[in-house]
């Protein structure tokens, strides 16, 4: 895939990048160990006043960064520039928690004195999708750079504007040169970099495919890396809900950021006795979507993010009808300039069909129904992926039983499911392992390091 900024409004390319050299790689690796050796010295309070300035930038340029975000991948304005708020509320979470989050620990045993110790790994690698080109990459910077670490960023080839401007905004907060670079690399010279001596450990957001690539190139080193990786979230609706509620939040759950989240609800299970009326009222709603420019604040469903992904889905909803599938809204991409796939609702799912078992990345909604509790945990639990779960219900024993027998790594009671700096965030089978956010997330990339001491000091 080239390095290219290409508008999935319109299909036009914007603007192109050169990979850079191998030599020019180096060069960056060089600068990111010399400037570890200082930057893990550093105070919290010094680098929490960085993490700060980096937030009030965000939000000084939240409008223009939006418009930035929208032209690469065309997720609508309004969500852009939330998007740029949320990145900020994260960098000033961990200014303002980073070091209680990695103070010391006593710990009660026979020494005169035991404790655990965080200390950084060193140089991280970051490797980021296009569906939130900067939400992605500052979860990592507020957590591993206010840690000690400094980080390499290589990002998603169809959005290098987004991948350059986060380096401009670091350095313009005053983190030092070599803190925090973008490599501008295809997929091809990702795994040179990660088995470099100087390269302490990875984590990746993405694909299945590039995690185990990812993974594997780690194992070959015994560096850490954090994974994640894919989701087909359920999204379960018993009778004790409130059906217009769970309505509303099923088409959101669904159609943010154009249908192409990780955690995205993606699979709708509702009780039988309900079922029916779960369907009309979802179908009209998502029929009474807006999909357009997403710069239009009008707009509800913007462009899928190029071409390729406008094939990849409609080709795998060809598929699921063929199997025995029935479409119930949508279906098509829309006849017009630009990446647009309508609205889809799908139902009569087959299990042998891609919509049954794939992650299908577009507003593309498949509905199961369920006959009762038990059969809405088998279905939500049949899936390779384990990465969020949300579920519906006003009853208390219900509500509980969904907390312990779902198989995901979070699980959302009467809210969809969504990313919170002080909640971690990840999943467990094929949706990876390790954790961002949170006071988990901020230590998956030190030494833990146990201390103990005898005698007195």
């Amino acid at each position: 895939m080239p390095i290219a900024t290409i508008n999935p409004a319109s299909g036009k390319t914007i603007k192109t990048f050169d990979a850079l050299t191998s030599g020019q790689i180096e060069e960056k690796l060089q600068l990111a160990a010399r400037t570890f050796a200082t930057f893990k010295a550093l105070s919290f309070a010094e680098r929490g006043k960085m993490m700060a300035a980096a937030a009030g930038i965000l939000e000084r340029d939240k409008h223009a960064l939006g418009q930035l975000m929208t032209l690469e991948m065309g997720k609508t304005l309004a969500s852009a520039i939330a998007e740029a708020e949320k990145c900020a509320t994260s960098c000033r979470y961990y200014a303002e928690n980073a070091e209680r989050f990695l103070a010391d620990e006593t710990i009660s045993t026979t020494a005169a004195h035991s404790y655990i110790h965080y200390q950084p790994m060193g140089i991280v690698l970051a490797v980021m999708p296009w569906n939130f080109p900067f939400w992605q990459v500052f979860r990592f910077i507020s957590t591993a750079l206010m840690a000690g670490n400094v980080g390499l960023l290589k990002h998603a080839s169809n959005v290098p504007q987004c991948a350059l401007k986060i380096e401009e905004i670091l350095l313009e907060a005053g983190f030092p040169p070599g803190a925090f670079q973008t490599l501008l690399i295809g997929a091809s010279q990702v795994e040179a970099i990660l088995l470099d001596p100087r390269v302490a450990a990875a984590t990746l957001t993405g694909s299945e495919g590039a995690g185990v690539q990812v993974g594997m190139a780690a194992a070959k080193h015994i560096k850490k890396v954090v994974l994640e990786l894919g989701g087909s979230d359920p999204f379960i609706v018993m009778p004790s809900a409130n059906l217009d509620e769970a309505v509303t939040w099923a088409v959101k759950a669904r159609c943010i950021n154009n249908g192409q989240s990780c955690i995205a609800a993606k699979r709708f299970i509702v009780h039988e006795t309900i079922a029916d009326n779960f369907e009309t009222k979802f179908v009209a709603a998502m029929q009474s979507l807006t999909v357009g420019d997403p710069m239009d604040p009008k707009t509800d469903v913007g462009p899928l993010a190029n071409a390729d992904a406008v094939t990849s889905l409609h080709a795998d909803i060809q598929k699921t009808v063929q199997a025995g599938g029935r479409v119930l809204t949508g279906g098509q991409p829309l006849d017009r300039v630009g990446y647009f796939y309508a609205p889809t609702v799908l139902a009569d799912i087959p299990k042998n069909s891609p919509a049954y078992g794939e992650e299908l990345f577009g507003p593309v909604a498949c509905v199961f129904r369920a006959k009762d509790i038990n059969d809405a945990i088998r279905i939500a639990n049949d899936t390779r992926f384990g990465l969020g779960a949300s579920a519906w219900t006003n009853d208390k024993a219900e509500c509980q039983r969904f907390i312990d027998d779902l198989e995901a790594g979070m699980v959302f009671i009467n809210k969809m499911v969504a990313s919170d700096p002080r909640l971690p965030f990840g999943g467990v089978k094929w949706s990876g392992h390790g954790r961002e956010l949170g006071a988990h997330g901020i230590r998956e990339f030190t030494n833990i390091k146990t201390v103990w001491i005898e005698g007195k000091f």
